[in-house]
């Protein structure tokens, strides 16, 4: 490793890391409320302003796969400092936007400017951090990964009553401005390998077939899920990753190195980490939707209601970080699971006139779950990856997470307008009358069906548990060639 500072100061790279993986996160979730002020401000129909944010989502997943090439080229330190200063720049860019188009444009690039922040991030710790503390590390980035979206709709519900919109992006110039401070001054400068040249057929790829699966995935619904669109952009989408697939595993210095997923431990984990990913989609997109379509609560009232089971989450992130070398993977994922899956379970049972506490219960045991999981997948997973692989192992964990959390919101809204005309249906054949009864009665029913698919997905984790042995020593470790 080249490096030009040897003394590696935990808190302060830690500082550095959450300001930036906090902003970046914070971004995704507090501009969705502020949907209908923004319509009415640039007179724009929902189908237009919803490309914000899909077009925020699609960018962000499409440049994580680059991660690795660049980071080797300028060093993760700098492309996080690049990062960084984009994403603020372009905040004021959105906030100072003349129409829709340009907002839209300014958007996708400061998506992109977030998924690189998010894979540097994480690399970051797992080749600077020692391996002794990299658990609590792992946690700490998980703090601010997953305490952001939870209190977005809280904090942009706050904002938006007492300012005018432009602030949900102003906002963010600040504190982009404190993290690249401390990134300059806190990070240390250093190189794992230089890449010789850029995989150009694997760059097109993988940006190619990503983006057609992630426009699949967020327009399935709209279009129609067997529409001509929808199947054709899917099966242009699989063919071109399975290019993408062949031209890695074959070329002499690819864009993402695959070869990790023949550690059989970064394998399980990543597929488990997935089905925890889904579990957080589960609850951060249906019970805001319920409280918000069927009980008729503001965004603000909305994010309180949900305020302290974030809070558990806050403090859990901490905690798991601290009991992992203790209690090991196996065991806290474990428990992770059924607390996930009661969770979830309880949430299943959702009524018109359901009280607030029963859905605070709910998350909150959710959110135990998701403390207790996330983290050691998170760090099992990249274990055993060596130094040199931590950043293509990281390109493709935050790749798969982008990539299954547009599949998750795309497939539930499919699953709730389908399982809302099969309840509406039942409804009405059993003699139900009023209309808005049977509108908010079938839709809660469809959200009762979604958190039962999402309880069982999380299930599927116990098998894969199982295939991991409980470590006794280091396993070998394929090492890097060249």
């Amino acid at each position: 490793m080249e490096e030009q500072t040897t003394t590696i100061r935990f808190w302060p790279i830690m500082i550095a890391i959450f300001f930036g993986t906090f902003l970046s996160v914070l971004s995704t979730t507090t501009i969705n409320i502020a949907l209908p002020l923004l319509m009415e401000h640039f007179h724009s129909e929902l189908s237009t302003m919803q490309w914000m944010v899909t077009g925020f989502m699609l960018a962000t997943g499409v440049i994580s796969p680059l991660v690795g090439y660049l980071g080797g080229r300028f060093s993760y330190k700098r492309l996080y400092l690049y990062a960084l200063v984009g994403f603020t720049l372009f905040s004021f860019l959105c906030a100072a936007a003349w129409d829709t188009s340009s907002l839209i444009v300014f958007r996708m690039l400061q998506g992109a400017c977030s998924g690189l922040i998010m894979s540097c991030t994480m690399t970051i710790i797992f080749q600077v951090v020692p391996k002794e503390r990299r658990a609590f590390a792992v946690s700490l980035w998980s703090l601010s990964a997953m305490v952001a979206p939870a209190i977005g709709p809280t904090f942009s519900g706050w904002l938006l009553q007492q300012a005018s919109w432009h602030w949900l992006f102003l906002f963010n110039v600040p504190i982009g401005l404190i993290a690249i401070i401390l990134t300059q001054r806190l990070i240390p400068y250093y190189r794992m390998n230089i890449p010789k040249s850029l995989d150009i057929p694997g760059v097109m790829t993988v940006i190619l077939g990503s983006l057609a699966l992630l426009i699949a995935f967020s327009e399935g619904n709209s279009w129609g899920w067997s529409s001509w669109k929808t199947l054709l952009l899917m099966a242009v989408g699989v063919a071109l990753l399975v290019l993408f697939v062949w031209r890695e595993l074959t070329a002499k210095e690819p864009l993402l190195n695959l070869r990790v997923f023949r550690i059989r431990r970064f394998t399980i984990m990543l597929s488990i980490y997935g089905m925890v990913t889904v579990a957080l989609y589960t609850g951060t997109y249906l019970t805001p939707l319920f409280l918000q379509q069927v009980q008729l609560q503001s965004p603000l009232a909305t994010g309180l209601i949900l305020l302290p089971s974030s809070i558990i989450l806050a403090l859990l992130s901490p905690l798991a970080g601290k009991l992992y070398p203790k209690l090991g993977a196996v065991k806290m994922i474990s428990i992770g699971i059924v607390f996930i899956f009661a969770g979830l379970f309880m949430l299943s049972w959702l009524h018109v006139n359901t009280a607030y506490s029963f859905v605070l219960w709910g998350m909150i045991i959710r959110n135990i779950g998701l403390g207790f999981a996330s983290v050691p997948s998170s760090t099992a997973s990249m274990e055993e990856i060596p130094p040199e692989w931590s950043g293509h192992a990281a390109s493709i964990s935050n790749w798969l997470r982008n990539v299954l959390s547009s599949f998750a919101i795309a497939v539930f809204t499919g699953l709730i307008s389908s399982r809302s005309a099969v309840h509406s249906s039942e409804l009405i054949q059993s003699g139900a009358a009023d209309t808005n009864t049977i509108r908010l009665m079938s839709f809660t029913m469809s959200i009762n069906d979604v958190f039962v698919i999402g309880a069982i997905t999380v299930l599927a984790g116990f098998p894969l548990l199982l295939l991991l042995k409980q470590r006794r020593g280091r396993e070998a470790v394929l090492q890097p060639s060249g």
